[in-house]
């Protein structure tokens, strides 16, 4: 805590495009009066100060360097609370589909004939290296679920991270259903929170925030079947998000 009894709040970011971070500043224009209660202490996206004595800590991005784990680590010895913020903090992201491709074939597309100078291993969620108490799934995370998720932590409650189905939003929002249009959607399986802002603006559902607890999987792989896709796209529809997840799942059926 800070000298006034504010609880001190930092703000990290690996390897992501840090629009997450982004969408924070602009949650706070919105919201002034929580900085009011909180004293920040480290943002690079809003502020130069640095400091290293703090109780919450909001990491954004995947581990995808064998050094990124020392720092994650110094930052789970410091922080009472650790929240993953956003998709690639959260599940890996898209960082997780170099993964599907060998290694070094991804190196040398990316970094051509200096590809050994750079440090990389397979992407992965943060969790997979330090405990992590809280996420805030999407990409990037959706404003209003921020906000509700910083009072949540303030009043120290569990954060109100739905665990249904986009479905669900669509219904209330009265969407027409992707399917009934030609399309296909993972709303089915996938965690609301974002509002069905997908398919409410036209756009099939591409489980940005993760799955659902319990996912009907086979029913819902069986549905994409029917809609005419092959085994190769619906793998391709299936981890443009969660690379690592089904990765993982694969790996523990063998």
């Amino acid at each position: 805590m800070s000298a006034n009894g504010k609880p001190k709040i930092a703000f990290f970011d690996f390897t992501s495009c840090e629009g997450c971070q982004l969408t924070v500043v602009d949650s706070l224009q919105d919201h002034p009066e929580l900085l009011n209660v909180v004293e920040i202490v480290q943002f690079r996206e809003a502020m130069s100060e640095k400091g290293e004595d703090y109780q919450i800590a909001f990491i954004e991005g995947s581990c995808t360097r064998e050094s990124d784990e020392a720092r994650l680590k110094a930052i789970r010895e410091r922080a009472s609370l650790v929240v993953a913020l956003g998709t690639c903090a959260h599940l890996a992201g898209v960082n997780a589909l170099k993964a599907l491709h060998p290694l070094e074939d991804v190196r040398k597309y990316v970094y051509g004939d200096k590809w050994e100078w750079y440090e990389t291993y397979d992407a992965r969620p943060i969790e997979a290296v330090i405990p992590v108490d809280f996420a805030i799934p999407g990409c990037p995370i959706d404003r209003n679920e921020f906000i509700a998720v910083v009072k949540a932590l303030l009043l120290g409650k569990k954060p109100p991270i739905p665990d249904y189905p986009v479905c669900v939003e669509c219904r209330l929002k009265e969407n027409v259903c992707m399917y009934t249009k030609g399309k296909v959607c993972l709303g089915p399986v996938t965690r609301a929170g974002c509002g069905a802002i997908c398919p409410t603006y036209g756009s099939s559902c591409e489980a940005c925030r993760g799955f659902i607890s319990n996912p009907n999987q086979d029913s819902m792989k069986d549905v994409l079947a029917e809609a005419g896709l092959s085994v190769d796209d619906i793998m391709n529809i299936y981890t443009m998000f969660t690379t690592y997840q089904v990765r993982e799942k694969l790996l523990q059926k063998g």
